[in-house]
């Protein structure tokens, strides 16, 4: 219950005012689109850049704690395709859009903060680690998918430009790619520009829990039930679950598996409803999905540090 209290509730009543401060008008939604421009083009890619920059690479890119989290991740995607397809009847575009929600895990915006908070920022090496390769993992994997669905089994050159394309104008993967350069090579940035980055940074994840309260707003639980808490069961305890599987199966240090879980446990990000959209499918499952399992991390986040060690 204490790690309830402190570690979660404070991240979550962020959340929560600026859910409140949008809902009753204290805050425009023109207000939260300006501040989520703000978190997720510039103060979050200055946030991964230093961390990324700052890497001990060698001892962070650990094979047994990637395929961990990750093959978690793949492991959600096939759960929610394939589920929706089988269980639910929906069409394989709707299918992929699901599959996404199950895949994308709310690294940033959750996984860092509560992983900050109940560990300490020292903690957060192996969080930054699998960040680095989230979005491009994410993302190559959902829109290759759905590309090859739309054309029904006809890839080719086309689908690649897209994925290329649309990871690379995210700013959250330049962020990390510059980081990676920075790292590679040695340079060492001159100490006005670091002490700048610095205060970028401690306005990232406050500002972003903010805001992310205000876009839920625009967000209602609606139709598709039994889709939407499958998404959350898929989510919340089978990515989270596999992950701690392997985890302790490859032997993982303490460290590295709560950062593997946590980040696995973490509600669908609000990328997952952008990307339903997109594409224009299953839009309401997404949305709700977001809205609802963010509200049950509250929950599901406080059980899972209890588990882990």
């Amino acid at each position: 219950m204490q790690a309830l209290i402190e570690v979660i509730l404070p991240v979550f009543l962020v959340i929560g005012f600026g859910y409140l401060a949008v809902w009753r008008g204290w805050f425009s939604q023109a207000g939260v689109d300006g501040l989520m421009a703000f978190t997720q083009k510039f103060a979050i890619p200055c946030l991964l850049f230093t961390a990324i920059s700052r890497l001990d690479l060698g001892q962070s890119f650990d094979w047994r704690l990637l395929t961990s989290f990750y093959a978690g991740a793949l492991s959600g995607f096939l759960l929610g395709l394939f589920g929706a397809r089988y269980l639910f009847s929906r069409t394989w575009e709707d299918a992929v859009a699901i599959g996404f929600c199950c895949l994308f895990s709310n690294s940033v915006l959750l996984g860092l903060p509560i992983m900050e908070r109940a560990y300490g920022a020292a903690a957060m090496t192996a969080n930054f680690a699998i960040i680095s390769m989230h979005s491009p993992f994410c993302y190559g994997i959902g829109i290759t998918v759905m590309e090859v669905v739309k054309a029904r089994g006809a890839a080719g050159p086309a689908v690649l430009v897209k994925v290329l394309k649309a990871m690379f104008s995210n700013t959250l993967i330049m962020g990390v790619a510059l980081g990676f350069a920075v790292n590679l090579s040695g340079f060492a940035l001159p100490g006005p520009v670091n002490d700048a980055l610095d205060l970028m940074v401690r306005a990232a994840l406050p500002a972003a829990l903010f805001g992310l309260g205000g876009v839920l707003v625009q967000y209602r639980p609606e139709g598709d039930l039994r889709v939407i808490f499958y998404v959350c069961a898929v989510a919340l305890v089978a990515h989270p679950l596999i992950t701690f599987g392997l985890g302790r199966a490859f032997d993982l240090s303490d460290a590295s598996l709560r950062s593997a879980v946590v980040t696995g446990a973490m509600a669908p990000g609000v990328n997952a409803y952008i990307f339903a959209n997109i594409y224009g499918h299953a839009k309401r499952v997404a949305a709700s999905s977001v809205l609802l399992s963010t509200a049950l991390t509250i929950v599901t986040a406080w059980v899972w540090l209890q588990v882990l060690p």
